[in-house]
């Protein structure tokens, strides 16, 4: 297997589209080759081009086709002039005005988490609300040992909050619980993007 990566390399192709299975991948884990990590191409083009490409995104798009990677197309000039609007009014406007849904920087973020397998929780208490990065399939006591290794050692149970409860009920613990939307969990439970989490713990 791993002449078929020396082959591929010597070739002065990416390891990430080498023609090997998924589970042949683990031979070279080790080697931390820098062509095999995951990567995500930003086009960075005029605002007419934004929504749709052009020819220049389109040949980037064929030339990267075989690396499972991602391609996004972003407009640098329309995102510094995002930056320069003072309310979330203004922006959202803005971006109407252009037929975008979003901003460039927000889809970089979004596709950037995919590309890693990335997530985010959230802990909320009265002084602060915080956001933290765990990998997709992580469970409560691994999300919890993000904040600190003693919650995940300790771990006992996790209250959960669904985001989309969290902001129907404008974030009133006692409303929600009112609700019947705070669930408890155990070790096994696997965090979702966007939970907001109290951890029990004790060590």
């Amino acid at each position: 297997m791993l002449t078929v990566y020396k082959d591929h390399l010597l070739k002065g192709k990416s390891a990430r589209t080498a023609p090997v299975t998924d589970e042949d991948k683990e031979y070279i884990a080790d080697l931390w080759l820098l062509t095999a990590k995951p990567v995500l191409y930003v086009c960075n083009v005029d605002e007419a081009s934004v929504n749709t490409g052009n020819a220049y995104v389109d040949k980037v798009k064929e030339a990267v086709k075989d690396e499972n990677a991602g391609v996004l197309v972003i407009s640098a000039q329309i995102e510094a002039e995002i930056a320069e609007l003072e309310s979330f009014e203004e922006r959202q406007l803005f971006l109407d005005d252009l037929g975008l849904t979003e901003s460039g920087v927000n889809k970089l973020i979004k596709a950037a988490y995919k590309l890693l397998n990335l997530a985010t929780y959230f802990t909320a208490g009265v002084q602060e609300v915080r956001a933290w990065t765990i990998t997709h399939g992580f469970t409560a006591p691994q999300a919890a040992g993000v904040i600190h290794t003693d919650f995940e050692k300790g771990f006992i149970r996790a209250e959960v909050i669904k985001y989309d409860d969290f902001v129907k009920y404008n974030g009133s613990e006692a409303a929600i619980k009112e609700a019947g939307k705070l669930g408890i969990e155990g070790k096994t439970y696997i965090v979702e993007d966007g939970d907001v989490m109290h951890f029990r713990f004790n060590v």
